[in-house]
Formats: structure tokens, C-alpha cells, sequence
């Protein structure tokens, strides 16, 4: 039984995928094998090469002229690039572009490949067009290497200046031969200790050149050197995760942790900080201060470490970006480290687009740090919407992408995607665009809000339904018996008041009475106060009755409201009898006011009892 890719190769769809592999396998092998056969027809005709070492990269750059002598094999599609075997363990950045008559610069495809019979790095650069034999190009060949400036001598003390030393290569390293070469070497000072003397190199201020050098055979070696004053500030970051956390609700939050490192001299002795800020020339080669430029739509930006936020910055908003200096809490010297967390807001529709469930993050893979930077060892986590699907990078440039991660915040049920990036030796050329294209049905933005309401109507159902739990073990039955007694008690003050009503509304009978004289005003009056005044009372004793069964002493309390109750509706009959015959003529008008008068002030005395029972109640 045949298992692998010939198993694969046996049915028809398996050998069709077969026959396509081998196809582009025996492509590139032939690229390769073009490439080899084609690197000994080529020449640098011209080669002028800079090697700039003012800050603490060398950066190396060789304008060259590319021809394809007349009579040649054929034409180059592609030629092969060489890196320095001195420095290529160092390169952080490659770039070929072709330069036109009018300054205009094309990017070439750069792709690293191997050399039969020969180690180091070779890459190889696909030309716009095939250049035929009798044609040449004009090149522009960009390479930044970090960490190839080692300080001489490697400790220094506060007062003295910062010396390193670069090793190179007089002559452009390549795989073709070279007709004519210059190199020019910038410096970061006029203050040489000493360099290389090859072919009487002509010294100005901070700049070397050599040559013209003439008949350079391919891969020519001869060491570089140069040991010169460079006080510049050798900062380096050596360990940095960003963080971009989008949210479709309108922001994106960014937070950068930075570890960083004074990588040049160590400093050597203690360090003082009143001749520091005495003397200007005191500690030259450490860095006090630093700038970041941030997005210019950045907002509430946040500049802290694990002590608290570092106040010492300051922010200033320009048009086209937001520019922080960031001063750590000590100057940086020779082996010095620090340690910070810097992060902002910015608006999703900037960085973020969308054609229905269709979604595309373009957001920078790393920003300006500082000027000149170096990163060694970068970590780039971008966490996408709970529910993103379908997730895709593009990269302008290589990097390793880890295993997807799952990030729980505020509200998510199952996690948000994390995608999770490294990359180190990244200088300035690598703050490029990344975009992340991903799926993302919009329903799902119903679901925090959705969560919360949820949230709260389970809260206010639980307590709901725990206010109305009893959770005692064994019944109280003097509690009971006293709720019950408070219950009959409302109840036994509410028809007190409604039977004290009675009497009001029988005293505004007799008052129409006597204005009016009809008789009939007055017997309806008395017929309701009779009638509603009898109902009421025995609902008071039917009460009564209830608060001696329950063995309460609120029933002597009700019997004597029961007894003050009639004393006053006599009184009140007393009145309206009294009143009739005033209306009669049988009594006069002076005794009737002055008997009145007695019956209200006994009236008044009842009721005032009944009122002291009922606040005792």
C-alpha cells in the first residue's frame, strides 16, 4: 500500500498537483541554474559606494552601473547579490532599486538563494526587464547593518568621549568583476584615531574616500578600518511586544512594552550627577532624552513603567503627527537599561475598511521609536473581534507568525483571535503597513449589548424572587400573633376616623337646617348618620372581638373608644334636637347658643380622648 505523495499522485486530480509541483520545481532549479550560469557574463562597470557610519548603523550604500557585455549568452532576467561574509550576520535591511534618468525609483524583487561551491548570504534581484547583452541599468543598493560599531575601549568614564570601531570591506563584495569603484566612508566626527591606508584614501572633516579602484576580480576582501569618536546615542531596543486591540465599536487601542539598552561603552566608575549637569561635555555619549512619533490622530496617550506614570514628557501635536519626548526617570549610559509602556487611542475608521462582512486592519507592523532605531527581538500581537474568521496576513516583508491566541476582555463568551508575530533586526526601513484581512458577520456586535441587558434582568429577578424567600427555620408564633394584631389595629383606626366623618357631615345637615328650615334636610341626615354610623360600630366589635381572641390588651383600649363614641354621637343628637326647636320657636335664641356652646366644648373633650386612644394605639 503506497502511502505520502505517491499516494497522492494516484488519482487523476493527485497526479495533476504532482505534475504542477515538479513543474515549479524545475522552475527555480533552472532560475538558480540561470542565475549561476548567468553571474560570470554580468559587470559592475561603475561602483560608487558609501558607507555611512555617522550614527550607530552602518549603513552601506553602492550605486552601481550593471551591464550585460556585448556578446553575451543572452539576456539577464536577474543577477545575483553578494553580501560582505564580515558583516552579513549583522544585515537588518536589503533594498535594490533602479534608478532612472529623472530620479525615479523602482523597487526590485529581492530574494535570498545559495551559491553551489560557495558560503554566505547570495540573493537574488529580478530586473524590470531582461537586459540584454550590450545593455546596462543603473542600481541603487541599500543595506543597514546593526551592531558592527564596537566601542574601543569598551569601558569609559563619565568624563571621557565614546571611541568604536568599524571593520568592512574596501571593495564591493560581488560575484561579478568591477571596472571601476570608489567607497566614501562618513563619519560621525573629525577625531580619527586611525583607519586604513589603501590606495592613498584622500581625508575631508568627517568623510574618507578611497579609490578609484581599477580590475576589482569577483568576491575581492581587503578589512576596512576605522577607529574614529562617535558620541552618538547608541540606543537599542532589545525586547518590544505591541499590542493593537481593535474593537468595531469605533477604537483602536495601541500599547507598546519597550526594554531598552545603552549599548554602546559601559560605563566605568560611579556616576555624578552634579558634574553631569555641571558640565556640559559630561556623560556626551549617554541619552537623556528620546523622541516617538506618534499617528497624528493619536489620543489619550499614556507614558508609563511599574512605578506609575512617568510625568517627566511632553507631548506636542503637529499636523501630520503627534510627537512625544520621552525622558526616562535617569540618563542612559553604557549598559544602562530601562524599561517603559507607552499607549494611545485611535479612531478604527483611519486604520480599518470594510465591504460587508469583508474587513482589512492596515496598520504600521512597528513605529518610530526613536531616530535611527534598532530592534532586536519584536513581538506584535493584533487581537481582532470576538468572532473574526477567515484571517489573512499580508506582510511587506518576511516575518514568523506563532500560533494563533484567544484574548478574554469584558463581555466575550468564547475569546477574541489573537494573531501573534516576532521579527527581529528591524531598523527604520521595516515601519511599513501590514493589513489583515478578515470575516466578521455584524450580528455579533449585538452581543454585548444584548449580554448586558441579560445581566441586569437576572439581577433584578433574583432579587426579586430573594425578598420574597423565607428563610427561617421554625415559625414565631408571638410574631404572628403581634402582625395580626397590628393589621386589626390599622383597620380599627380607619373606621374610628370614618365614624368621627359622620358626625362632621351631620353637623353641616343641621347647619342647612337652620338656614334653610326643611325639615326633611335634617330627618336625612339623621337617617344616614344612623344607618352608616350603626355599620361601622359593629365592625368595630366584630374587631374587638377578633383582638380578645387574640389575647391582645387593645381590646380594653377599643371598648372605651366604644363608650367615648357614644357619649358623642348623644351629644351630636343632643344638638340637632336642640336646633329643631330653635327652628320651632320653642327655645330661644341666647339659651340655644349657650347650651351649644357646653355641647361643643364636652364634644371636643370626647374626641380629644378618643384621638390620645387611637396615637396609643
Amino acid at each position: 500500500m503506497m502511502s505520502g505523495p505517491a499516494a497522492n499522485c494516484v488519482s487523476p486530480s493527485g497526479f495533476i498537483r504532482c505534475l504542477a509541483a515538479m513543474e515549479g520545481l524545475a522552475c527555480r532549479l533552472l532560475l538558480c541554474l540561470g542565475c549561476a550560469l548567468a553571474a560570470p557574463e554580468l559587470l559592475n562597470e561603475e561602483v560608487k559606494r558609501t558607507v555611512d557610519l555617522s550614527t550607530h548603523l552602518a549603513k552601506v550604500t553602492a550605486e552601481l552601473s550593471l551591464a550585460n557585455p556585448a556578446g553575451g549568452s543572452g539576456g539577464a532576467s536577474s543577477f545575483l547579490l553578494a553580501l560582505d561574509p564580515g558583516l552579513e550576520s549583522r544585515l537588518a535591511y536589503l533594498g535594490v532599486q533602479v534608478k532612472g534618468e529623472e530620479e525615479e525609483e523602482n523597487t526590485l524583487e529581492v530574494r535570498e538563494t545559495k551559491v553551489k561551491g560557495k558560503s554566505g548570504k547570495f540573493f537574488t534581484v529580478k530586473l524590470p526587464s531582461p537586459l540584454v547583452p550590450g545593455a546596462k541599468i543603473r542600481l541603487s543598493i541599500e543595506t543597514v547593518f546593526t551592531h558592527v560599531l564596537q566601542p574601543y575601549p569598551t569601558h569609559i568614564t563619565q568624563a571621557e568621549k565614546q571611541f568604536v570601531v568599524f571593520e568592512g570591506n574596501h571593495y564591493f563584495y560581488s560575484p561579478y568583476p568591477t571596472k571601476t569603484q570608489t567607497t566614501r566612508v562618513k563619519l560621525a566626527s573629525r577625531n580619527v584615531e586611525n583607519y586604513t591606508k589603501l590606495g592613498n584614501p584622500t581625508r575631508s572633516e568627517d568623510m574618507i574616500e578611497y579609490g578609484p579602484f581599477k580590475d576589482i576580480p569577483p568576491y575581492s576582501q581587503d578589512i576596512l578600518k576605522v577607529h574614529y569618536e562617535n558620541n552618538n546615542p547608541f540606543l537599542t531596543i532589545t525586547s518590544m511586544i505591541r499590542v493593537i486591540e481593535v474593537s468595531h465599536w469605533g477604537n483602536i487601542a495601541v500599547e507598546e512594552t519597550v526594554d531598552l539598552k545603552h549599548t554602546g561603552a559601559v560605563l566605568k566608575g560611579p556616576f555624578s550627577r552634579y558634574d553631569y549637569q555641571r558640565q556640559p561635555d559630561s556623560g556626551i555619549s549617554s541619552v537623556k532624552s528620546f523622541k516617538t512619533i506618534l499617528p497624528a490622530a493619536a489620543q489619550d496617550v499614556y507614558y508609563r513603567d511599574e512605578i506609575g506614570n512617568i510625568s517627566t514628557s511632553h507631548l506636542l501635536i503637529l499636523d501630520d503627527s503627534v510627537e512625544m519626548e520621552i525622558r526616562p526617570r535617569f540618563p542612559l549610559f553604557g549598559g544602562w537599561k530601562t524599561h517603559y509602556i507607552i499607549g494611545y487611542n485611535l479612531p478604527s475608521y483611519e486604520y480599518l475598511y470594510n465591504l460587508g462582512d469583508q474587513y482589512a486592519l492596515k496598520m504600521r507592523f512597528i513605529d518610530h521609536v526613536f531616530d535611527e532605531q534598532v530592534a532586536d527581538s519584536l513581538t506584535v500581537k493584533i487581537i481582532l473581534p470576538e468572532g473574526a474568521k477567515n484571517i489573512h496576513v499580508d506582510s511587506p516583508y518576511e516575518i514568523n507568525r506563532a500560533t494563533d491566541e484567544l484574548h478574554y476582555t469584558y463581555l466575550d463568551t468564547f475569546g477574541r483571535p489573537v494573531i501573534v508575530a516576532h521579527k527581529n533586526n528591524l531598523v527604520e526601513q521595516h515601519i511599513q503597513d501590514i493589513v489583515v484581512h478578515y470575516t466578521f458577520n455584524k450580528i455579533l456586535m449585538l452581543q454585548e449589548p444584548l449580554l448586558v441587558v441579560g445581566a441586569f434582568y437576572i439581577l433584578f429577578f433574583t432579587v426579586i424572587f430573594y425578598v420574597r424567600l423565607d428563610f427561617s427555620i421554625t415559625k414565631d408564633p408571638a410574631a404572628e400573633a403581634r402582625m395580626k394584631v397590628a393589621c386589626i389595629t390599622e383597620q380599627v383606626l380607619t373606621l374610628v376616623n370614618k365614624r368621627l366623618g359622620l358626625y362632621r357631615h351631620f353637623d353641616e345637615a343641621v347647619n342647612k337646617y337652620k338656614q334653610s328650615r326643611d325639615i326633611s334636610t335634617l330627618n336625612s341626615g339623621k337617617k344616614t348618620l344612623e344607618t352608616e354610623h350603626k355599620a361601622l360600630t359593629n365592625e368595630v366589635a366584630s374587631l374587638q372581638s377578633k383582638l380578645k381572641t387574640e389575647g391582645s390588651d387593645m381590646c380594653d383600649k377599643v371598648s372605651e373608644i366604644q363608650k367615648l363614641d357614644s357619649q358623642v354621637k348623644e351629644l351630636v343628637l343632643k344638638s340637632s334636637v336642640e336646633a329643631e326647636r330653635l327652628v320651632a320657636g320653642k327655645l330661644k335664641k341666647d339659651t340655644y347658643i349657650e347650651n351649644e356652646k357646653l355641647h361643643s366644648n364636652k364634644r371636643q373633650e370626647l374626641v380629644t380622648k378618643i384621638d390620645n386612644i387611637l396615637d396609643a394605639l
